[in-house]
């Protein structure tokens, strides 16, 4: 099978590749970042420089059909936030796309329609609040002593403010109906993220683990499975209840009592990837919707070593945790490299460079530089 990935800057692309082509498949990459990560691998058949998706959607899908109907694709998966371009212009693309509909994508997406959602099926979420006006938000300050501020449409926690004062949020942010945020109940807690593939309202593969290290406030970088049968229940009930296909990812908080609580939800490819990767059946969990869901073979830790070193050494030496890290870091195999195909970590700080003088040049952290010409905020 002719397999097309998008969104070769992410890890799980190159994990998702990797295995594609370990499976037997033909794998093609389509990319809008010169020199991403997944660009040297062997996994990969072709390599194909697209326009941004974010900032010229017109001539990315052109570019696809044209990468798709060249090369035979018999099934486009997309990774990151390219998804949502994708998805909102399928019906012109000539291949099967591993994805929703826009309207149904952006509905799990937005953090606020999210919410709603899972109310709406009797699920577990905090407490929430849609901020469009300064009088929305403090009412949003009276309602709750201790709240979680954040943008209906973000990633990795990059603007989250966590605790935050009414002084400091009043002073530096304003509020519209163009550009809601949300507030929710702030719940103490254990960080758990899910990853799952599935089909028609069936979960073909999950996996679930705690967020222990994280490059900034959000972006997990070590990835350990944990057997947790309340968040996997919640996982299942959404995904039948919303007759979901294509991949699927939430983050959880468990408080100290055991309660689990879902603040949002991310329907794409995540970290998760890596965990489940190295079952037999991986790949068929994208291609056969009847197949019993997999979960991990066993509990190996998995991590990104350049990130571990970059964001978590520094914060660990701050919160005087270097022990812990030490362990981790020693214990865990690095998702990025692999001796059969070796230079994807050799050449892996090419993307980290474009991603550090994007930054520079627009303002903004290197996290969001990562995402800046693929992002979906909610556009028609």
């Amino acid at each position: 099978m002719n397999i097309l990935l998008t969104g070769g800057r992410a890890p799980a692309a190159l994990e998702l590749a990797r295995a594609f082509h370990g499976a037997g498949h033909t794998v093609f990459m389509a990319e809008s970042l010169r020199g991403h990560l997944s660009q040297p691998s062997n996994a990969i058949k072709a390599n194909f420089v697209v326009p941004a998706p974010r900032q010229n959607t017109d001539a990315f899908i052109a570019a696809l059909k044209n990468i798709i109907e060249e090369n035979k694709i018999d099934l486009l998966i997309p990774t990151c936030e390219e998804i949502f371009h994708i998805a909102a212009r399928a019906d012109e693309l000539p291949c099967r796309v591993f994805a929703e509909p826009i309207t149904k994508l952006n509905d799990v997406h937005n953090k606020w329609t999210f919410i709603i959602n899972a109310i709406e099926n009797g699920l577990s979420v905090p407490e929430t609040m849609l901020v469009t006006t300064t009088d929305t938000l403090f009412h949003a300050f009276s309602y709750w002593r201790e709240l979680v501020l954040k943008p209906t449409y973000s990633r990795f926690a990059a603007r989250t403010l966590i605790l935050p004062s009414l002084k400091e949020v009043s002073s530096t942010l304003t509020f519209h109906s163009r550009a809601p945020w949300v507030a929710q109940q702030y719940i103490a807690g254990t960080e758990i993220c899910t990853y799952s593939i599935c089909h028609h309202g069936r979960v073909t593969a999950h996996t679930a683990y705690p967020s222990t290290f994280t490059a900034g406030r959000g972006a997990a970088i070590v990835f350990q499975h944990t057997e947790h049968q309340a968040i996997f229940n919640w996982v299942k009930i959404f995904v039948a209840n919303n007759n979901f296909t294509g991949q699927i990812a939430f983050d959880f908080i468990q408080t100290p009592d055991g309660k689990i609580y879902a603040v949002e939800c991310n329907p794409r490819a995540t970290s998760g990837v890596h965990i489940l990767a190295s079952h037999p059946r991986f790949v068929d969990a994208f291609l056969n919707p009847d197949m019993p869901c997999i979960t991990p073979l066993d509990d190996s830790s998995y991590m990104l070593s350049s990130a571990m070193l970059i964001y978590a050494l520094p914060e660990a030496f701050r919160k005087k945790n270097v022990g812990q890290w030490l362990k981790t870091f020693f214990s865990s195999n690095d998702v990025i490299l692999s001796f059969k195909d070796p230079l994807p970590v050799l050449l892996q700080f090419r993307s980290i460079f474009a991603y550090l003088k994007l930054a520079r040049k627009m303002g903004i952290t290197p996290i969001e530089a990562a995402t800046f010409d693929i992002e979906w905020n909610g556009k028609a």
